[in-house]
């Protein structure tokens, strides 16, 4: 304690350019809980670090100041990987990457600033405070998922995705409440620092309960897995591995094509698959325009099956298009769409330029002068010899409570991506993450198609069954897991994070009071 004690104070210490630039580098730190490196701890000692930073300052306004500057360090650490998909035609959007990368870390970091307005009150470590903190940190992780479109990427809760076991508790409030609980965890052992030893003694006693309690309820409910699968049901997933820069590069289309016919057609075995799923833009054509390459794909579909895949959508179905989606096509052997769903949750920048008339100077990063229209949310579809599915394209997939349809709960869910964008970075493989929390929270299982990986199967409780390696070509033969009952995060949503936070928020109105 006395150990803790002094690194407080050397915190508080800091004065100028080091503390803004010790809050940076620390913030950054934190980037090493997330996948690949799944290093929870540099959370635990970054959220610490950043207490103290907010409560040694000697204003709101400076405590403001230095929790901006955490917050910078952090997403542009966790953002990083961004910066591919503008180096990928270097000569038109190289110029895009700094004030694009750098620009979202500082409208970012405003959510981890705020916290820090919220929260200051000068040198108070007291385990309620701390409390608060966290209620306050994932009210604003909630907001940035949600304000201008939204962000969901690296939420608290995704520092456990290396443990199916603490995966588990999202199920019953979903990555809020294990965001929720996981900060305040994390965050009470800067408690050791204040004066009250005993009282900090017993709340850090109790964030260790907290954690073996989410620990051994994760492993209570795994145990109740059957492993049960669909029967019938035999799917095959293609990841075909495409370079980004030949995709944008019209010329390869057919070539591209071709080869996603290829890998099903010649990996031995496709006698014995029943669906066959190719990711996101993987049909890079009109197919509702083009007749005969639907009878070409047709020859790979299994009788009385379907293949689920990428495609781009127009209306009108002739003439000169007035609008354009980003798609997923169902067809059957007969080579006839039996469904589509359209994504509804654009990229800007990569899918529409955000305010177009303002910025006419800047180009989408995909092909193609129109911008791409939005659906109106998540949908479920229905295939043919299958359950039915409910799919989401790309990042979609990020933001929790809004992959299903509430109104028809699908058996199973499909996410497409390409991710080529990225190339051998971090960004695949925390999007895979974010992926797997999704099955965790509805109970449904989830199959996921990439260009460049990480194309798998995961099942209703988040752990993967099978999966492909980044940056390989690999065809994926799986069974179909079986869904669960729906989860309490899938019954009643926010309302159990809700009461969660205002419960965290109490201390909040002593404060105000004590004033």
């Amino acid at each position: 304690m006395q150990m803790m004690a002094r690194l407080n104070a050397w915190v508080g210490g800091l004065e100028g350019w080091r503390r803004r630039g010790f809050a940076s580098i620390i913030g950054a730190l934190s980037g090493l809980a997330f996948a690949p490196v799944q290093f929870a701890p540099a959370m635990l000692v970054s959220l610490i670090c950043l207490y103290w930073l907010i409560q040694a300052a000697p204003t709101r306004r400076r405590a403001f100041n230095v929790a901006w500057f955490w917050g910078f360090g952090h997403f542009m650490a966790g953002n990083l990987w961004i910066a591919n998909s503008f180096m990928i035609d270097a000569a038109r959007f190289g110029w895009m990457m700094p004030p694009v990368i750098s620009g979202l870390a500082a409208f970012l970091a405003l959510y981890a600033a705020l916290t820090g307005l919220v929260v200051w009150r000068r040198g108070d470590l007291s385990p309620g405070r701390i409390v608060a903190f966290a209620a306050i940190w994932t009210i604003g992780e909630w907001l940035r998922s949600h304000v201008l479109t939204g962000y969901a990427w690296n939420l608290t809760a995704y520092v456990w995705d290396w443990s199916p076991a603490m995966m588990q508790s999202a199920a019953l409030w979903g990555s809020w409440g294990l965001g929720l609980v996981t900060t305040a965890i994390f965050t009470l052992p800067a408690s050791l620092a204040a004066t009250e030893k005993k009282r900090a003694c017993r709340a850090c006693i109790g964030a260790l309960v907290g954690l073996v309690i989410l620990f051994a309820g994760g492993q209570w409910r795994l145990s109740g897995d059957t492993g049960e699968h669909v029967p019938g049901i035999k799917l095959r997933i293609v990841q075909a591995n495409v370079s980004q820069k030949e995709k944008l590069d019209g010329g390869f289309r057919e070539q591209h094509f071709l080869k996603h016919l290829e890998l099903t057609r010649d990996t031995p075995g496709l006698d014995k698959i029943t669906h066959v799923i190719w990711p996101e833009s993987s049909i890079p054509f009109l197919i509702d325009r083009e007749p005969a390459l639907r009878q070409m794909t047709a020859a790979i579909v299994p009788p009385n099956g379907a293949l689920l895949a990428g495609t781009i959508r127009g209306e009108p179905s002739s003439g000169e298009l007035e609008q354009v989606w980003n798609s997923l096509v169902v067809l059957d052997a007969t080579g006839s769409i039996r469904a589509t769903a359209d994504k509804s949750h654009l990229v800007p920048l990569g899918e529409y330029v955000p305010m177009r008339k303002l910025f006419p100077f800047i180009s989408k990063l995909t092909p193609g002068a129109m911008d791409f229209s939005a659906a109106p949310g998540p949908v479920t579809i229905p295939i043919p010899g299958a359950p039915d599915v409910g799919p989401s394209i790309c990042y979609e997939v990020i933001f929790p409570g809004a992959v299903v349809d509430e109104t028809k709960r699908p058996a199973w869910l499909v996410n497409i991506t390409n991710d080529g964008w990225f190339g051998n970075s971090t960004g695949p493989y925390q999007h895979f993450a974010s992926a797997r929390y999704r099955a965790v929270e509805e109970g449904i299982p989830l199959v996921r198609a990439a260009n460049t990986g990480i194309s798998g199967v995961v099942d209703a409780y988040g752990r993967i069954e099978t999966q492909s390696r980044l940056g390989e070509t690999a065809v994926i033969d799986a069974d179909l897991p079986l869904a669960l009952a729906p989860t309490y995060f899938a019954r009643f949503g926010l309302v159990i994070p809700v009461l969660l936070a205002l419960i965290g928020l109490i201390p909040m109105v002593r404060w105000r009071r004590s004033a």
